[in-house]
């Protein structure tokens, strides 16, 4: 325990979460006052640099994908992947999003169509629900994961590929050097963004499951009710966490996937089947039509802070998670070469995403536009209950509003669990094997900011949390692309398939001559 605290990685971070929670129960309405006007400084001043940096990361990692690098290894030359394919693309799939794509699913749709992206386009019109997709998908498509995939391939390098630790601090050497004092900065940037981007997950995950409880049993949505639901998923993830990565974590996994396709394969079958698939159809059109303007998109012309609620605070948020998601979608990677990493992490999950929007949201925008219900209505109100809104237009309500309940629940036990083990291992230079209490302290600290950021401001202050750990970590990203590009370069490629056969036949040309 007292080795611990002589790590200054740990207690830094440690401490300065600890003084946030402080404030924040202490000071709450001057806490969520300054929150909120960071939120508006960050967004007009550094909005523009979110954009550019996830726009070049995204263009970094489809070019090293098909370049002579893909075919390296994260691991030895013989080195097979570690998890099958199914249980791989499960843990991608919970640590990454479960459950903000959960409560964003019917949410962020009709948000966009009840009031739309662009000023000149009506709200609840055809067209504006056609925008609304498009935007989603393109939320959580390829950018935000291109923002773990950055992190998750350096770091399953370095680990698996080179022996080494996998901190930020060891990634950045080959640019920051082996400087005490930079590196310990580094990772402790890192392990403050971490945990803010966590607890802003935990928390939008807790209101939709206040919103569900209150939606089924009428129990009431408060923040008394919001903090006996963060205990209860405290306990939940502490004890899971226990049973380590290959038991806890890999079941949570299996069964979070698992209930997952089956609410999806309900709504796919209960609701409007065919408008569905057309609409995730026209969806992935526009999204690939729209990239690059999406991708580009700020409003100094015509003003408006759209960009700045929607897209900016999704990359932030994404920058913010980037230390866990991509630490752990590293540590479940070992085995797999370059291009099969980021094509996997890059492609299938943002797709299973999308898949998800078009048939929750689809299903929501059918119900408004062709049956009279007024989910975008409600949704404006209180975004917490979008899900729920939407099960009241379906059969079975009662059941999928329980079983949405449970998988939001496994959802956030599985992203705190596995984030307990990434900060423990961060925070004890990089040990796979971290103490109980370090994952005891990053348990408790996650949990007890999530609860001040809800107690202080709600939604503003989560968006807040990772808006602003997020900037000097978005600067650590793009140093990454350096890091990396240093290491491949003095890298040996394997031999492909096609020169070692030419060898072989030149081999037994030779053998026959003699």
């Amino acid at each position: 325990m007292g080795d611990l605290w002589k790590n200054p990685v740990f207690s830094i971070s440690a401490i300065v979460i600890t003084t946030l929670v402080v404030l924040g129960a202490t000071i709450p309405e001057k806490f969520g006052e300054v929150s909120s006007t960071l939120f508006g400084y960050t967004t007009d001043y550094f909005g523009w640099f979110y954009l550019l940096a996830v726009f070049v990361l995204v263009l970094f990692l489809i070019i090293l994908a098909i370049s002579k690098f893909g075919t390296i290894r994260l691991g030895g030359e013989d080195e097979r992947p570690e998890f099958p394919f199914f249980t791989w693309i499960g843990m991608l799939f919970s640590a990454g999003f479960g459950a903000g794509l959960v409560f964003w699913g019917v949410a962020e749709p009709m948000s966009h169509f009840f009031v739309t992206p662009f000023a000149d386009l009506e709200g609840q019109t055809l067209e504006a629900a056609r925008v609304a997709m498009a935007y989603s998908f393109f939320h959580w498509g390829v950018s935000q994961w291109s923002v773990f995939a950055i992190v998750g391939l350096v770091i399953g390098f370095l680990q698996f590929r080179k022996e080494r630790n996998g901190l930020i601090s060891t990634a950045l050497e080959p640019v920051t050097g082996n400087n005490t004092i930079v590196k310990h900065t580094i990772d402790s940037l890192a392990v403050i963004a971490t945990v803010m981007g966590i607890a802003t997950s935990l928390g939008l995950g807790i209101l939709q499951m206040n919103g569900g409880l209150n939606y089924v049993f009428n129990i009431g949505n408060n923040v008394g009710i919001q903090m006996l639901i963060i205990l209860f998923i405290f306990i939940a993830y502490m004890a899971s966490s226990t049973t380590g990565l290959n038991k806890g974590i890999r079941y949570l996994s299996n069964l979070n996937l698992g209930l997952a396709i089956g609410l999806l394969a309900f709504v796919l079958i209960a609701g409007p089947t065919i408008f569905i698939l057309e609409t995730f159809t026209l969806a992935i059109g526009d999204y690939i039509t729209n990239f690059i303007q999406y991708s580009l998109r700020m409003q100094p012309y015509k003003g408006g802070t759209w960009v700045q609620d929607w897209t900016i605070f999704y990359w932030a948020w994404a920058i913010a998670w980037s230390p866990f998601v991509g630490a752990f979608v590293a540590r479940v990677s070992r085995g797999r070469t370059i291009r099969e990493f980021i094509i996997g992490v890059m492609i299938i999950p943002p797709l299973i995403a999308c898949v998800w929007i078009a048939a929750f949201g689809g299903t929501a925008l059918w119900s408004d536009l062709y049956q009279g219900t007024s989910i975008a209505e409600a949704v404006n109100a209180d975004l917490a209950t979008a899900l729920f809104e939407l099960y009241g237009s379906l059969p079975m309500t009662m059941i999928m509003s329980i079983l949405s309940i449970l998988l939001i629940a496994t959802f956030l036990i599985t992203s705190a669990d596995s984030a307990t083990y990434i900060l423990s291992s961060m925070t004890t230079r990089g040990s796979t094997s971290p103490p109980f209490f370090a994952k005891l302290v990053w348990g408790v600290l996650m949990s007890a900011i999530a609860a001040v950021l809800l107690y202080a401001g709600g939604l503003k202050a989560l968006q807040t949390a990772s808006l602003i750990s997020a900037l000097p970590f978005t600067i650590i990203l793009l140093m990454l692309i350096f890091a990396i590009l240093k290491l491949l370069k003095k890298e040996p490629l394997p031999i492909a398939k096609r020169d070692l056969r030419r060898f072989r036949r030149i081999r037994d040309e030779v053998n026959k001559k003699k």
